[in-house]
């Protein structure tokens, strides 16, 4: 259905059912102003009237009402077989790092004129030939507010402890927590008397209060900064289960802290668990940070999480990863697909996360150009990948460009087209429906999260073989989120729903 029809007609339906419900129910006044995007949402009371209260619903994601890609498959379409070459990154200093990044385009050539194309670029770090445990500069920073009273914070001690005593000698520690206020422990060097006094320290935590997140945040920063430059790792782990109330409570505010912090050469990793969290401001603290986010519904688990975590620190063999993408001439915009990133001029900075041996990462970007119809060739991006060689602590960079042929024949552009990087971008789109499918089922918009769910599957299914295990997923979650049979259920799939579209876009730091 049209997009606009699609809302106007439930605008039209709230506003019939809004007056109708107006003549028998109690409502709160609406307030003077509110967003044109507003809808209702009710809320029964406990004498059975029904209360009105405004919300803004999840936006859909942003599609072209045009599709100028060639990459949504259209009916009756034989498959697309080619595979074209990747490009292979150079290293700026002629040294090779860790990490190689390789890319191309959606085809072989562009049209002339207004268009769009979509790059698909991997990062892979190369496992040592021998791999040695690199000593690791840690904070752990624990919430103890109020809402962590009992079973979850019996659960982030024990863990706490569990990871204490898995820090080898020559590690450092501090132990941050807070609540209304933030105490720490200052870092020490582990030994077996720094390790039995920490043991004793977590052991004496107790609840206290609100959350003053932004505090043991800039606490742990204050405590690591004075050992950044004496270790190759330097990491944060927070943990909480809830929302900031102390301090800065913004997100962009705490997106702000974390960042500063990553400046610093500090990694921030962000654990949320239980209920309460704000999964949007955990999820963007650890991309900001370069580091990992969880979403833990059984506190339970943190011990093994807390591990991966540690194992991950120890292993690191780039840290301070980024990806900068230069727009040359006719190339006037930059989507990249699930990431934040920030555009200065004709540059786009997409922060990526530390990578360990063997670890990945994918980031696919739509190209909005207007390809001269005098050209030939056409650059189309030029990439350029930094970070922070772990083993010789040296900083790194590879360089990669991607250009295509121009011409005036939409067959030529057809007939070019990559296989495997329409898969890519497919996948992308259809992870940008499951993501706002996820916002709609956080907002109780159940109607808008089955649509989104549904739009997603028709994208995936036009390329059903390469795409068979994000259809199986989806069908999974469309039947969870089905029989939901209380809040707490939707809330497993929303996070549930979030896990699967970081994998869909190519992110593997997430628990």
């Amino acid at each position: 259905m049209n997009r606009t029809k699609l809302l106007l007609s439930l605008a039209g339906l709230l506003f019939v059912g809004a007056l109708a419900l107006d003549a028998f129910s109690t409502f709160r006044q609406a307030p003077a102003t509110q967003p044109t995007d507003s809808g209702y949402e009710f809320d029964r009371l406990p004498n059975g009237h029904l209360r009105r209260r405004y919300t803004t619903p999840a936006p859909a994601a942003a599609t072209s009402p045009v599709d100028q890609t060639h990459t949504v498959v259209q009916p009756g379409e034989a498959p697309i077989q080619l595979v074209l070459p990747v490009t292979v990154g150079q290293p700026a200093s002629g040294r090779a790092g860790p990490v190689e990044l390789t890319g191309k385009l959606s085809g072989a050539y562009v049209k002339a004129g207004p268009g769009e194309a979509f790059a698909w670029f991997e990062l892979s770090a190369r496992s040592p030939e021998n791999p040695q445990r690199v000593p690791v500069n840690l904070a752990l920073v624990v919430d103890r507010s109020g809402s962590m009273e009992g079973g979850k914070l019996a659960d982030a001690k024990r863990a706490s402890q569990a990871l204490v005593k898995q820090l080898k000698t020559g590690d450092r520690l501090a132990l941050v927590h807070f609540g209304s206020d933030v105490t720490v422990a200052p870092s020490v060097e582990i030994n077996d008397a720094t390790r039995a006094t920490l043991l004793k320290t977590i052991d004496a935590i107790q609840v206290n209060g609100s959350t003053h997140m932004s505090g043991g945040l800039t606490a742990a920063a204050e405590a690591l900064r004075p050992y950044a430059k004496q270790y190759r790792v330097t990491r944060t782990i927070l943990l909480s289960d809830g929302q900031p109330t102390d301090g800065v409570t913004s997100r962009e505010g705490l997106f702000s802290v974390v960042g500063k912090m990553r400046e610093a050469g500090i990694t921030v990793s962000a654990l949320g668990v239980g209920a309460g969290f704000d999964d949007v401001l955990m999820r963007g603290m650890a991309e900001r940070g370069g580091g990992f986010s969880g979403f833990i519904n059984d506190s339970a688990e943190l011990a093994a999480i807390f591990t991966r975590e540690l194992d991950q620190a120890a292993s690191t063999v780039a840290r301070d990863v980024s990806l900068t993408l230069t727009l040359p001439p006719g190339v006037s915009g930059l989507e990249v697909m699930g990431l934040p990133s920030t555009r200065t001029g004709n540059t786009v900075h997409v922060p990526l996360y530390d990578l360990t041996g063997g670890q990945s990462a994918r980031v696919v970007a739509k190209v909005t150009l207007a390809a001269p119809s005098d050209a030939t060739d056409l650059t189309v991006l030029d990439a350029a990948l930094s970070y922070v060689d772990v083993t010789a602590d040296l900083p790194a960079q590879v360089k990669l460009a991607l250009g295509a042929k121009v011409t005036n024949d939409d067959q030529v552009v057809h007939a070019n087209l990559d296989r495997d990087v329409r898969v890519h971008a497919i996948r992308a789109l259809g992870t940008q429906q499951l993501h706002a499918a996820a916002e709609a089922m956080k907002s109780g918009n159940r109607s808008g999260a089955l649509d989104l769910l549904g739009s997603a599957r028709r994208l995936f299914g036009s390329s059903a073989d390469a795409l068979a295990g994000e259809l199986a997923d989806l069908d999974q979650t469309q039947a969870a989120y089905r029989n939901a049979q209380s809040d707490d259920d939707v809330r497993r799939e929303v996070f549930s729903l979030k896990k699967k579209t970081m994998k869909n876009f190519g992110q593997n730091n997430t628990y």
